[in-house]
């Protein structure tokens, strides 16, 4: 019975992380009008990047695609404070 609980416990964390993922995604997508010309090509190769991690479906993926799209979202941030 343990184990039964342990995993229904873990799976919705899990779906929350898929979540972030596709939040973040949509978060780099809307935020397209702001990236800076420089930052265009890297901002798209880490979202391609993302999307496959992503498409994975597995923990590790989605990890994977929570870590490139916050880093991604910093570095739009960052670019647009005038820093980098």
């Amino acid at each position: 019975g343990l184990f039964v609980t342990a995993s229904l416990l873990a799976s919705p964390s899990f779906a929350a992380e898929k979540d972030q993922c596709a939040v973040n995604l949509q978060t780099i997508e809307d935020a397209q009008a702001q990236i800076p010309a420089e930052l265009s090509d890297q901002v798209a190769d880490s979202v391609k990047q993302a999307k496959a991690d992503h498409a994975l479906g597995t923990k590790k993926g989605t990890d994977d695609c929570i870590g490139e799209t916050n880093e991604t979202i910093k570095m739009i941030k960052d670019a647009n404070k005038g820093g980098k």
